[in-house]
């Protein structure tokens, strides 16, 4: 039977860990509720520019822009989104899983990878995977500067011809409980293919759309990209608040396990005391 020494020393131990997780779990209470704020805020300006642009591109040549330009799949870029730090549940782990699912659909093909986040960085760096870049910290505090330097570089790489397509793999924020891992295309932009074509809506252009998508498509895909690092940031805070709930609720039964079981221990000590008084006295 365990030393009843050893038993209060493990639920003192215990008790430290429930303070901290407790505290972590405060922290990403507070910072999970303005990222949620900014998420919120985002979405509809990023979504309501993607249906007009893509509703766009289907009716204008693909030669209109250079991000527009459809050249197979043969080299491709996989942005990542990842957190910079861990103890925040299977957040990190599904990101990386659907990465390296992403990876093995495309085996045939050149596949580079362009990593935002520590976890993922540290995850690659140790296996035969192409990173062209990798950014750690802009996830901590995302900012729009920040997405406008990602996207320009990945315009770059698009419209000069090195790739034929980009994909984001990212968590999306649905709830406090619940994040989504979702895999879309980032380029080229996306051409919606109405079936209804008398009840397509026809834009009236005031300067030629060349002009127009000159300015307009690279602001879309900072959008795009800035709306992700966001979806990923409120993901990050509102899986790690989960995950320290729970690892705050499993402290508190461990420590309420303990806590009998130091009793039990005790009470059995001073009944072996009372059989040997008893015994003594009867000799």
């Amino acid at each position: 039977m365990a030393n009843i020494r050893d038993i209060r020393r493990r639920i003192r131990s215990a008790g430290n860990i429930q303070q901290i997780t407790r505290a972590m779990k405060f922290v990403s209470a507070a910072r999970l509720r303005k990222a949620q704020e900014r998420v919120i805020a985002a979405r509809p300006y990023a979504r309501r520019m993607t249906e007009v642009l893509e509703s766009l591109a289907a009716r204008v040549p693909e030669h209109s822009h250079p991000l527009l330009a459809r050249r197979g799949d043969e080299t491709i870029e996989l942005v990542v989104i990842t957190a910079d730090r861990g103890l925040c549940g299977a957040y990190n782990t599904n990101i990386i899983r659907r990465a390296l699912e992403f990876l093995n659909e495309h085996s045939g093909r050149k596949v580079e990878l362009n990593i935002l986040g520590k976890r993922a960085r540290d995850f690659f760096r140790r296996r035969p995977y192409a990173v062209r870049h990798e950014a750690v910290g802009v996830l901590q505090q995302p900012t729009f500067a920040d997405a406008a330097a990602i996207a320009r570089d990945l315009i770059e790489e698009f419209s000069s011809g090195r790739k034929d397509q980009v994909w984001l793999v990212y968590n999306e924020f649905k709830s406090v409980v619940r994040q989504e891992v979702v895999v879309e295309p980032l380029l080229p932009i996306p051409r919606i293919e109405s079936a209804d074509e008398a009840g397509r809506l026809e834009y009236i252009y005031d300067e030629p759309p060349e002009r127009i998508f000159a300015r307009l498509l690279p602001r879309h895909v900072e959008a795009q990209v800035f709306r992700a690092m966001l979806e990923a940031a409120a993901s990050e805070q509102g899986a790690r608040m989960a995950a320290m709930e729970a690892a705050t609720n499993n402290a508190a039964e461990m420590i309420e396990g303990l806590t009998l079981y130091a009793n039990k221990v005790r009470q059995a000590g001073i009944t072996n005391e009372l059989i040997e008084v008893v015994s003594g006295a009867s000799r």
